[in-house]
């Protein structure tokens, strides 16, 4: 969230208080795993700091992969295949 009024932003932006901070702190630690175990995600994780970004940054972007590929696995009721073939392909 931020803190603005009008078209001024006064502070940095934060986190609601309502955000459930033990699943966060969870998928932070899978984060700092998948980019030091998997090489996808360590490639990715260079190529971003590499063009400048934030490193907090490029861990939230990895969060996001991580929940997207659970969520995929979820929807589809398999397990997850690192090498991927897609079925109509």
């Amino acid at each position: 969230f931020e803190h603005s009024s009008g078209t001024s932003v006064r502070k940095r932006t934060h986190v609601s208080r309502k955000a459930n901070m033990r699943i966060k702190s969870i998928l932070h630690m899978a984060a700092l795993v998948a980019i030091q175990s998997n090489k996808e995600i360590t490639e990715f994780y260079d190529r971003k700091i590499k063009q400048g970004k934030a490193k907090m940054n490029v861990i939230n972007a990895i969060r996001n992969k991580l929940i997207h590929r659970v969520f995929a696995c979820v929807r589809d009721n398999r397990k997850y295949e690192y090498i991927y073939t897609n079925a109509l392909a």
